[in-house]
């Protein structure tokens, strides 16, 4: 997943649980303006740490898969 669409999905988690950009990121430690840009996919770069405060407090974690098949199910799995 590229991180302009990481930052789509943030946004419709964060709508989806009734909060601000101000309240997110409040609560994340980083700047409204930080977060719509993110939002927007234009942030070039954030950090894991930064990236794990703003998923925890929407009740998700980093998860690491292997991107082969990007996310398509094999044959096997049809």
């Amino acid at each position: 997943m590229k991180l302009f669409e990481i930052g789509k999905n943030i946004k419709t988690l964060r709508v989806d649980n009734g909060l601000t950009q101000q309240e997110l990121a409040d609560k994340s430690g980083i700047s409204r303006v930080t977060l719509g840009r993110l939002e927007r996919g234009l942030v070039v770069s954030i950090s894991v740490k930064t990236l794990d405060l703003i998923l925890d407090n929407l009740g998700l974690e980093i998860e690491f898969k292997n991107k082969e098949g990007f996310g398509l199910p094999t044959l096997d799995e049809i």
